[in-house]
């Protein structure tokens, strides 16, 4: 039995194909202008944000939502112990904090986050998703969070020989 009660795979995120470029590119702005000021983000920004976030999607409309809930399901296969959730880093529902939200409210108090972005050096595996995991320590002191980051590129580098192998073999 595993000693992790919970895990929440954090994807990227992707925009569904419908969405309307003009309200990316003012949340986009927004955004940028956010962070290069330091403040926290305003009502226009939030607004847009949700608004992206609950965009219809379908399997067309959203391959990339659809490709990480598949990879959580094999996660979970192979953690049956474990309560396994998929949330996105932006554009998409639920946010890491709506994720943590929602299993903090079914009685979690074990939470460990792993990204399925592996390069380090990316802005949201290296900054962004540790700053949401410092404050979702704040809002729930008595949850115990754990960032599985970063990734042994060793271990990755294995699994990417593998599959090319595997590819290459099959398509030999």
């Amino acid at each position: 039995m595993s000693s992790i009660e919970s895990v929440i795979l954090v994807g990227h995120g992707g925009l569904p194909a419908d969405c309307p470029p003009d309200i990316v590119s003012k949340l986009k702005r927004l955004e940028m202008d956010r962070r290069r000021r330091g403040v926290p983000a305003s009502e226009e920004e939030k607004v847009l944000d949700r608004k992206v976030r609950d965009w219809p999607r379908t399997p067309e409309s959203d391959p990339y939502k659809v490709g990480l809930e598949k990879l959580a399901s094999h996660l979970a296969s192979k953690m049956p112990d474990c309560k396994i959730v998929a949330a996105y880093n932006e554009f998409c529902a639920p946010s890491i904090e709506e994720a943590v939200d929602n299993l903090v409210g079914s009685g979690v108090k074990s939470i460990s986050l792993i990204s399925s972005m592996f390069t380090p050096g990316g802005s949201h595996s290296d900054k962004e998703i540790p700053e949401d995991v410092a404050e979702l320590r704040k809002k729930y002191p008595d949850v115990d969070f754990q960032y599985a980051w970063p990734f042994d590129l060793n271990k990755i580098a294995e699994l990417m020989a593998g599959h090319l192998e595997d590819f290459n073999n099959s398509n030999s």
